[in-house]
């Protein structure tokens, strides 16, 4: 039980950076006039769920913000500290991977099974490269702070 809310945790913070990192490459070198995804999905899925004429501006960026965007952080985060303890690598490595399975199972799979987002095929490269970048930064983020936390057996040799 330790290693998922251990993993939820990293999840959590290394959402930040992600998130930062969306908000610069969203801006540069020119703003995009499409929202980013949290924003959808969270209007989507309120839409799908009716309610979504109850929501107010600040209800939708709070539940953008805390509920999608760094709820979903924390889950996928303890999917990831568990399966991380059996894979033997530098931790930013494995975390990268997993961020970047993380990406394809969301953005090729179940947000468009679901009906929520359009498939990633479908957006433009550099929705795509923003995407991507902003999963990495988290992936990596989560390996290294959960083993730090966690600890593990297979990378003892990683300062």
């Amino acid at each position: 039980m330790n290693r998922l809310l251990t993993g939820a945790l990293a999840g959590v913070v290394a959402t930040a950076p992600m998130t930062v990192v969306m908000e610069i490459l969203h801006r540069w070198p020119r703003p995009e006039s499409e929202p980013l995804p949290p924003h959808q999905i969270t209007l989507e899925i309120a839409e799908q769920a009716g309610v979504k004429p109850h929501l107010d501006e600040p209800s939708e960026r709070i539940a953008t913000i805390l509920v999608s965007h760094f709820g979903y952080g924390a889950g996928a985060g303890a999917l990831y500290a568990p399966l991380a303890a059996r894979v033997p690598g530098h931790p930013a490595v494995k975390g990268a991977a997993f961020g970047l399975l993380v990406w394809a199972l969301s953005y090729l799979g179940w947000l468009p099974a679901a009906g929520i987002l359009p498939p990633a095929t479908e957006n433009t490269p550099r929705r795509n490269a923003l995407m991507i970048t902003a999963h990495l930064v988290w992936g990596a983020t989560t390996g290294l702070l959960a083993e730090r936390w966690c600890g593990s057996t297979t990378t003892k040799n990683w300062p």
